[in-house]
């Protein structure tokens, strides 16, 4: 009993030694595996982290598409203007400050087209300040003044005039403006109404050359995109208009002012054409009250549906530089007289004279027109609504024969 008692003394020292060990073997068969160093790199590497989460995608920005716009057109800018195109550099820095004054803020034509797209909002009244030809006056005149105020403007260039000398504007001037920040777009190659062509030229090939060429030229001499155009004179048809959309241009100006709103035709929008010698225009650009908001187009389809007689006849040529602007407003029914409004390309409103017993308005020119081609827009409103339309002459020396009278046709 004794021996018992002594050996179950030695041998259980033992069991318990090898229950421990047989526990922790378990223990240590129980952990995963140690990755090999190659594996446990990779573990910290930025492919095997965990994905971040989606970015959140850009808010749509909110547009106020109850704003509405005005562009201004100028040409030149003179101490001592001479002719409709003229300014004098007093006046416009007045203006500008008339601007600021007002209220109305100066946006670029790249907010402006941003706007239209719906991709950015502007201020409820804005305005565009648009310069034409490539006069150099707008590069050494009013640029400075712009700049004073810090306003972005447009200038619109006929190719075949840059750097001829005179009062041309050069390339190189044109680039430091570009620096600058100018924006710089197309007003065709020679600045041609376009809806002729020159004698014994095709006319879709030279219409071609005019819209295509005059974007091309712009954007190679200046690396740049060129995505507005100005109508010569304003002046346009269907042709003319299809044929700059397919150029790529992404909105079209003429010189029919207008307080725009978001969706206005992009073929045709309109212009303030401001002169010194017509203050009436910039004053009527200023109200944003006066026919508010009405893009060309709209009251395009309320015209007079019957022909309307008109002096000159509507595309006639004329020798006479003072013409009487006549119509007949008998097809239009029975319009307000106080409502009869007459716009001249290049003059805005003109001091026509309406006579409710003849129905007939008219105008004479107290100075000589230049050789060019003229819209006279005629509106009035019937039964409180506004009904308009529109024809075009050419004031040509070599033109002959008296005027005659024609249809005019709507616009």
């Amino acid at each position: 009993m004794h021996r018992r008692i002594l050996a179950l003394l030695f041998v259980l020292p033992l069991l318990l030694a090898g229950c421990k060990k047989s526990s922790t073997l378990a223990k240590l068969e129980e952990k995963p595996p140690v990755a090999p160093p190659s594996v446990a790199v990779a573990a910290n590497s930025p492919a095997s982290a965990a994905p971040s989460p989606a970015a959140t995608p850009a808010p749509i920005p909110a547009v106020d598409r109850s704003a509405k716009v005005m562009v201004l057109c100028y040409h030149r800018f003179e101490d001592s203007p001479q002719d409709a195109l003229a300014i004098a550099p007093a006046e416009f820095r007045t203006q500008m400050k008339q601007l600021k004054d007002s209220g109305i803020e100066v946006i670029s034509m790249k907010d402006f087209l941003a706007w239209r797209r719906g991709e950015k909002s502007i201020p409820p009244k804005s305005a565009v300040i648009t310069i034409d030809d490539g006069y150099v006056s707008g590069y050494s005149v009013a640029w400075p003044i712009l700049k004073e105020f810090g306003y972005p403007f447009t200038m619109f260039i006929y190719t075949n005039y840059v750097g001829v000398g005179g009062k041309s504007i050069t390339w190189a001037m044109l680039e430091q403006m570009r620096d600058a920040g100018v924006d710089i777009e197309s007003h065709t190659v020679s600045h041609h109404d376009l809806r002729h062509a020159p004698k014994g030229q095709d006319y879709g090939t030279w219409l071609h050359n005019e819209i295509y060429t005059s974007k091309d030229i712009l954007e190679q001499k200046l690396g740049i995109k060129i995505v507005a155009f100005a109508f010569p004179y304003g002046t346009h048809n269907e042709i003319v208009r299809k044929t700059a959309l397919d150029a790529g241009y992404q909105a079209l100006f003429t010189v029919y002012g207008q307080h725009m709103v978001i969706d206005a035709p992009a073929d045709q929008l309109g212009r303030y054409a401001v002169e010194s010698v017509h203050p009436d225009v910039f004053k009527m650009a200023l109200n944003f009250g006066a026919n508010d908001g009405v893009p060309p187009g709209t009251e395009a389809t309320q015209l007079a549906a019957a022909a309307m007689v008109t002096q000159p006849m509507n595309e006639e040529r004329i020798a006479n530089s003072r013409p009487v602007i006549k119509a007949n407003l008998a097809s239009m029914g029975e319009v307000e007289p106080a409502s009869v409004e007459m716009r001249v390309s290049g003059y805005g409103i003109v001091p026509a004279k309406y006579d409710p017993q003849t129905k007939l308005v008219s105008y004479e020119f107290t100075q000589n027109l230049v050789p060019r081609t003229y819209t006279v827009i005629l509106s009035a409103k019937v039964k409180g609504k506004r009904v308009e339309t529109r024809w075009n002459f050419t004031v040509d020396p070599s033109a002959n024969g008296a005027p005659k009278q024609a249809a005019a046709r709507g616009a």
